[in-house]
């Protein structure tokens, strides 16, 4: 008989529960009211950065999963990276 044994990655610990905030979802915004983060009530999460332009320069959750891009100064895309290896440059 085969027996596995589970385990489990435990969730990083949730940034709203860390403040003691018990309302979900919950959202975080930056000066340009782009959402920068957000959680759920079971833990989960995702994170945002964007430049001044508000081109959407980073992304990442609570998997593990994560993108970025760069722009030129003229707001086209010059590069894209994510975290299953793909990068592409234009």
């Amino acid at each position: 008989m085969f027996t596995r044994k589970l385990s489990f990655t435990p969730i990083k610990y949730p940034k709203a529960r860390a403040m003691g905030i018990t309302r979900f979802p919950y959202y975080e915004y930056d000066s340009n009211g782009e959402i920068t983060y957000w959680e759920d009530y079971n833990g989960s999460w995702e994170r945002y950065e964007f430049d001044s332009n508000g081109n959407q320069t980073y992304y990442e959750d609570c998997s593990g999963q994560w993108a970025k891009w760069e722009y030129h100064s003229n707001g086209n895309q010059t590069h894209y990276e994510n975290s299953y290896g793909k990068i592409k440059t234009y």
